[in-house]
């Protein structure tokens, strides 16, 4: 990879780290930062939703020639700070990203890593997918999925035995008699 990006015809040109996938664990993650710091007359850009991997691992120290921007949608949703990161979000379509505030990056992929931090992806017209997204945004979509699962953890949730309010005191309970002792 090294030796393919190092060539001349890539001098000062955009690289965009996978069109479709993610950095899916820190040993790749860190393969792509190699290459990166081994290519500087190259810049690469990328996508990602392994939002807490790029904090601990891109973030402190990244390499000079690399742009990323957070994808909603993912697991990892609640840990991006629309105030600092730059964002991107996938939008039913141009009108929606413009009604949001967002700026729509239609024109260049680029402007997802080089334009304003929060950037619309108009989706994709492809039915199926649209009649999924029923209106919403990744991020909408991911919160519901969050909001459920939060829920089903709660109602799954067990006292611990002796904190409940129907646990008694010693005292508040009844003394076995002979007849009870003898019943057993």
């Amino acid at each position: 990879m090294i030796r393919e990006l190092s060539a001349p015809r890539f001098t000062g040109k955009f690289i965009r780290v996978h069109d479709a996938g993610d950095f899916f664990d820190d040993p790749y993650t860190l393969a792509w930062c190699r290459v990166m710091h081994a290519c500087p007359d190259v810049t690469f850009y990328a996508y990602t939703k392994e939002v807490l991997r790029f904090k601990r691992l891109i973030e402190p120290d990244p390499p000079g020639n690399f742009l990323w921007v957070y994808s909603y949608g993912g697991k990892e949703d609640a840990h991006i700070d629309p105030s600092r990161d730059r964002i991107a979000d996938v939008f039913p379509d141009t009108d929606a990203i413009t009604a949001a505030g967002w700026s729509s990056q239609e024109a260049s992929d680029l402007l997802a890593v080089l334009g304003p931090r929060l950037v619309g992806v108009p989706a994709n017209n492809i039915p199926h997918f649209l009649k999924r997204m029923d209106g919403r945004r990744p991020s909408e979509w991911q919160a519901e999925i969050d909001a459920n699962r939060a829920r089903k953890r709660r109602r799954h949730l067990r006292l611990v035995p002796g904190t409940g309010p129907a646990a008694p005191s010693p005292q508040s309970r009844p003394r076995p008699t002979n007849a009870d002792r003898h019943a057993a």
